[in-house]
């Protein structure tokens, strides 16, 4: 069958990129904009002459779907409607082509030309946060719709869970997005959805970081470090708040809203929720400067600083505690805080230099004597530590020159008690019920 006689598809609705098809292609599923796809193609003048041919060349041709710069507009609309295996002509006015400067000198100008196209495949869009491809998404069914989900508004989903080609998990869901794994649902998935319009269906892939990681999900029988499938439908999305056209008491009030969500989620041991929610009320007050305002920023940044203690994250912990010091530099709780992280990352100096603060602010503080105590012994140690590694070293340079070692003093120190590491938990949770009637308010 020659080309004229094919039907012919108008694809971009003026008649200047039409297709026709050669041979169906397998499934439902098209690439989507992001999409990585491989084809082979071969462009023909219309009177025939072949001007390009990856086919001739041997190699496939691959491009990033909807990118728009490395092809011409009528590939990145043609391809988008091809599925696997499907063969088509592509016939492309010039103004979906290379118009009226051509492309010489194989091109001439207001040149239209003939693309015959076989789809071979694509990958799917990376739309991880870390752009590693550990989150690939596919788009199965097409809408027209605009409204995506936004973080407050209530979302529902129909997800298809699969390992291995079985189905693990089916269930039609509605939660508030943004904190989807209050209802089980995966980091991985929450991310999809949130790039998901109204209407639409996806197939992403998830790799271990952002599905059951490490530690696998017996429930499910899935293993440790599994990649996962979902299929999500996105069955409705309330309209998301405009943060934009909020003013700065509005701003407080919804601040306040996911300060006392983080709380509810901590009181649950949900820590990284607790951590999420912590950190959107800060965002809304990203702009405002008021002392209520302020206020509420030291709170909710406080308790992040309990939550990364809870979860061994004293790195974050840290730096939580850096910004409330920005804010109240003379806060006692928080340099006692940053002190404990300090210690717990064997920064001593820097904790004995937080803990040192805390006295000089509070002479009566019980609890930071104690600190100031340990931090003083683990200096003592790690120094003594060091002058054993020079002591060895310069031995063996000087070996006949060894001069008898002075006796150690006796350690003051050694009575002193150090606490553990559930005595150092155990403070955290005291912590956070004494500070419940003043930062969690």
């Amino acid at each position: 069958m020659t080309a004229t006689e094919l039907q012919k598809i108008d694809i971009s609705g003026d008649g200047g990129v039409q297709k026709e098809i050669l041979k169906e292609g397998n499934g439902d599923e098209t690439a989507c904009v992001g999409c990585t796809v491989s084809l082979h193609y071969t462009g023909r003048l219309t009177d025939g002459t072949v001007f390009d041919s990856s086919v001739d060349r041997g190699e496939p041709f691959e491009f990033e779907l909807g990118k728009g710069s490395s092809v011409i507009k009528a590939f990145d609309l043609g391809v988008a409607t091809m599925k696997l295996g499907e063969k088509c002509y592509l016939t492309c006015a010039p103004n979906y082509a290379y118009g009226a400067a051509g492309s010489p000198p194989s091109i001439p100008p207001d040149s239209t030309l003939i693309f015959e196209l076989e789809m071979l495949g694509w990958k799917g869009k990376d739309i991880s946060p870390e752009q590693d491809k550990s989150i690939e998404y596919y788009v199965l069914e097409k809408s027209d719709k605009r409204r995506s989900p936004k973080d407050g508004s209530s979302v529902k989903v129909h997800i298809t869970g699969k390992y291995d080609g079985n189905v693990f998990e089916e269930r039609e869901v509605q939660f508030v997005f943004g904190e989807g794994s209050d209802v089980g649902i995966l980091d991985g998935v929450e991310i999809a959805i949130g790039k998901m319009v109204l209407g639409e269906t996806a197939r992403i892939k998830i790799k271990p970081t952002y599905a059951f990681g490490v530690k696998g999900c017996p429930e499910h029988n899935i293993p440790p470090n599994a990649t996962v499938e979902y299929t999500i439908k996105l069955i409705d999305c309330e309209k998301g708040l405009e943060d934009w056209k909020l003013s700065d008491n509005e701003r407080l009030e919804q601040a306040k809203i996911y300060k006392e969500k983080g709380t509810t989620y901590f009181k649950k041991q949900d820590y990284p929720l607790a951590i999420k929610m912590y950190k959107k009320c800060v965002s809304f007050l990203e702009n405002n400067s008021d002392n209520e305002s302020n206020k509420v920023k030291v709170a909710a940044i406080s308790n992040q600083v309990l939550c990364y203690q809870k979860t061994n994250q004293e790195h974050a912990g840290k730096q939580a505690c850096n910004e409330v010091l920005e804010l109240e530099p003379r806060n006692i709780k928080i340099l006692y805080r940053r002190g404990q992280c300090n210690l717990a990352i064997n920064e001593c100096e820097e904790a004995l230099s937080d803990f040192q603060y805390v006295m000089q602010l509070d002479p009566s503080n019980k609890a930071a004597q104690n600190q100031i105590l340990i931090c003083k012994r683990k200096i003592k140690e790690a120094n003594d530590k060091e002058k054993k590694i020079y002591a060895n070293m310069f031995s063996k340079l000087a070996a006949n020159d060894k001069q008898q070692e002075p006796e150690d003093e006796p350690d003051i120190l050694a009575k002193c008690g150090e606490w553990t590491d559930e005595d150092t938990k155990r403070e955290v949770d005291r912590a956070f019920e004494r500070d419940n009637n003043i930062v969690m308010i």
